[in-house]
């Protein structure tokens, strides 16, 4: 039986900070303005991008029943308002500010912990694959748009001897540090991604010039229960009629997963 959630299809924003060991994680979290406990989704968001990446995204997810959750990565982006420096930001620093996101909205007594919906985009949805197989029992669903899975296989190519990587560098106008590409040598993605058992839609764009659409459909072979939408012509990034079509099927993706 369906738990009963009032909603109006009104909405209300406001900045939330939580706290992952000394930094300080800020974002934006929308609310469904009505009675009763809501279902949630905390969207991350990908490489030198920031929590209104996906304003759009959570404004459509709140005016339907779902409290929603945006917010920067530390040191993940030059206009990042959270706290870190990005030449600290790897993929495990970005986890572990998923992870203490993911906890703190799963424990909020407004939200139903029976649903909570981890997405995320590019970097962030690598981000949000590993999260959802280390919380395998409290994700509910997992979305993904063109999750960048190539990450560590892309700078292993670059960087095949550790001994090579600068102490710092600039890479597509974020300054990062040696200890990013470290980090992604302990990483296994395929590995470990198929831990999470629940149900994942993945949206991927067939011409997309920066994560090659055969990763999605690697993910789909290792995860148990997945669906690969192949967003014809799209590349990195949706066109506003296919963002209009993914954002619809990620709805409908939750609303059929809702317990």
């Amino acid at each position: 039986m369906k738990k009963e959630n009032i909603y109006t299809g009104e909405i209300t924003t406001e900045a939330l900070i939580i706290a992952n060991g000394d930094n300080r994680i800020y974002g934006q979290i929308y609310r469904p303005v009505g009675k009763g406990k809501h279902p949630a989704i905390i969207l991350s968001h990908g490489y030198n991008g920031v929590h209104t990446d996906f304003v759009h995204e959570c404004k459509y997810f709140a005016q339907n029943g779902y409290i929603a959750y945006a917010y920067d990565f530390c040191g993940g982006s030059v206009r990042s308002k959270s706290t870190g420096n990005s030449t600290d930001m790897t993929i495990s620093s970005e986890k572990s500010d998923l992870l203490a996101v993911f906890d703190f909205i799963y424990g909020m007594e407004e939200v139903d912990s029976d649903n909570v919906v981890v997405f995320g985009g590019s970097q962030g949805g690598l981000v949000s694959a590993l999260v959802a197989a280390e919380r395998a029992d409290k994700v509910s669903a997992l979305a993904l748009y063109f999750p960048a899975l190539c990450i560590p296989d892309d700078w292993a190519k670059k960087y095949p001897n550790l001994d090579t990587v600068p102490e710092k560098f600039d890479f597509w106008g974020l300054m990062l540090g040696k200890g990013f590409v470290e980090d992604l040598k302990k990483i296994d993605v395929f590995g470990t991604i198929g831990a999470y058992e629940g149900n994942v839609l993945i949206l991927h764009g067939d011409k997309d010039a920066i994560v090659p659409y055969s990763y999605s459909e690697k993910a789909v072979e290792t995860y148990a229960h997945a669906q690969l939408v192949k967003m014809e012509g799209e590349g990195h990034g949706f066109t506003p009629v296919a963002d209009k079509t993914a954002i619809e099927k990620v709805l409908t993706f939750m609303k059929e997963n809702y317990k």
